[in-house]
């Protein structure tokens, strides 16, 4: 059984006249009543009455006619699904990010990408940056937002955000009322920072400025998101170094205070394979990039 035979006896069945059927179809009648013998003979059964005045539907043909429509109606739509698949409008995405990517134009991008796809299904993963480099490197990721440079050469990456780091502060914290502060100010502070393990660029670049400010800092608080370490400075527990992007948090309890000495910037990639052929990824790129020129 073939979709052509399902489509021949669907219009033999509406029009029960092989003359006025072929016509319909755009071919001779031969054809067509060969078609429909090859239908009866992979079904096993007739599905019509034929006598030189009429053309009837047997009792087999008249409830073949419903299972036949719901099979080309199948085939019809699993071919628009897969035709929209490969023009990258439908299935779906895995998206690795970070948490400070809540707060740094992620939720605006995936608010319009959405909007211009709306059969894509976005899946959303908060990881660190080192957990989405094993994921992206397994193929259980599509794409990654990270926080490191140390990206492996069979990924592609752009520059997505640049953002410079604040002091975060409890706000009865003698200098959470100044406009700005030195990164000396706080020597002997109980730092909270992002474990080692989780983000160790980040790890190492708090150590190299508070290095480059003359004091190695008290680390007393190793946690694994951002918001835990804005959550725990805002129990009057500690200070912290984070992105300017977690201001908007707007934790209660807590002050954001910027820094008056220069410092590395807080950079965020957006990494992929390189190799994976995936029109649907191609177009998120496109739509990350897009959003970094209207940013610029």
């Amino acid at each position: 059984m073939e979709f052509r035979h399902l489509r021949y006896f669907l219009v033999l069945a509406e029009e029960l006249h092989f003359g006025r059927a072929a016509r319909r179809l755009s071919m001779s009648q031969p054809p067509l009543s060969l078609n429909i013998q090859q239908l009866e003979a992979s079904i096993g059964a007739r599905l019509f009455t034929r006598s030189s005045k009429s053309v009837q539907l047997t009792a087999a043909g008249l409830a073949f006619v419903p299972a036949a429509r719901a099979l080309l109606d199948q085939a019809a739509e699993a071919a628009s699904h897969a035709r929209d698949v490969g023009q990258g409008m439908a299935g779906s995405l895995t998206i690795g990010f970070s948490g400070t990517m809540l707060y740094s134009g992620l939720p605006k991008i995936l608010e319009r990408f959405q909007a211009q796809h709306p059969l894509l299904r976005l899946l959303l993963r908060e990881l660190s940056s080192s957990e989405q480099l094993v994921e992206l490197s397994r193929d259980r990721l599509d794409i990654g937002f990270v926080h490191t440079t140390r990206v492996p050469p069979e990924l592609s990456q752009i520059l997505v955000a640049r953002q410079a780091f604040m002091a975060c502060l409890p706000t009865g914290h003698a200098l959470a009322g100044q406009p700005s502060l030195s990164l000396g100010d706080l020597q002997g502070e109980p730092f909270a920072v992002v474990s080692r393990t989780v983000s160790p660029d980040y790890h190492e670049r708090i150590l190299a400025m508070c290095l480059e400010a003359g004091f190695y800092p008290e680390i007393r608080y190793e946690l694994r998101h951002w918001l835990s370490v804005v959550s725990l400075v805002s129990q009057g527990m500690g200070v912290a170094l984070v992105p300017a992007a977690l201001q908007q948090s707007a934790m209660a309890g807590t002050a954001f205070v910027p820094l008056n000495t220069a410092s590395t910037p807080y950079d965020t990639y957006c990494l992929w394979k390189t190799a994976r052929d995936n029109p649907a990824l191609a177009a998120f790129v496109q739509a990350v990039q897009a959003d970094g020129h209207q940013a610029a």
